[in-house]
């Protein structure tokens, strides 16, 4: 039997449907050295959620010690990768250098360093956001997010994921150093394993 083509709205290069963008998929894991002591992880830290209640995770340099939510994963990502995460409430994707400051105010939000490549995504808006600075995306985003990393073409892509690939924003830049996946959230995200 013939496997099903999910169509993509999106760019005429690269992958074109989410078959093809699975053949790059990237299991993530978290470092948990970074994360910050407002985000609670479960099902076996693939899931991660907004706690009012701080952990006692132990110190460590690594880890994000201002009022932003936010981990960083572990492995720094191949050229090129794919991923999704299934989201809620209010939340941050991003690709960030493993050399943002793990302190201080907006150098160590995703979406406000020059370090960090942000998609913001919320029940009323979406947004992308680099350097502070926000650009609007005016278009609904679906609960699951499928983001294209191709560093060595200094490409990245974020889709809106449903039965069709929805192109919510592209950026072509220069990447000069190792990237990682980052989350900050006031939600729940859930990191996905590959699945057809």
């Amino acid at each position: 039997m013939a496997s099903i083509q999910h169509p993509c709205v999106c760019s005429p290069f690269g992958p074109k449907t989410r078959e093809d963008f699975l053949k790059y998929y990237c299991q993530l894991t978290l470092d948990l050295n970074t994360v910050q002591r407002n985000v609670c992880l479960s099902e076996e830290n693939t899931k991660l959620t907004y706690c009012s209640t701080p952990h006692s995770y132990p110190d460590h340099p690594d880890r994000f010690t201002t009022n932003w939510f936010q981990v960083l994963c572990r492995d720094s990502l191949s050229s090129p990768s794919y991923w999704e995460v299934d989201w809620s409430g209010t939340v941050f994707i991003a690709v960030s250098s493993k050399g943002i400051t793990r302190c201080g105010d907006n150098d160590s939000w995703f979406a406000g360093s020059d370090k960090a490549w942000t998609l913001v995504c919320s029940p009323t808006y979406t947004s992308f956001w680099h350097k502070n600075k926000e650009t609007p995306i005016r278009m609904p985003c679906s609960s699951k997010v499928g983001v294209y990393l191709d560093q060595k073409a200094g490409t990245l892509s974020f889709y809106s994921v449903t039965n069709t690939m929805t192109l919510l924003h592209k950026l072509q830049t220069t990447f000069t150093e190792p990237l990682y996946p980052g989350f900050n959230l006031s939600g729940t995200i859930k990191i996905l394993p590959l699945t057809k």
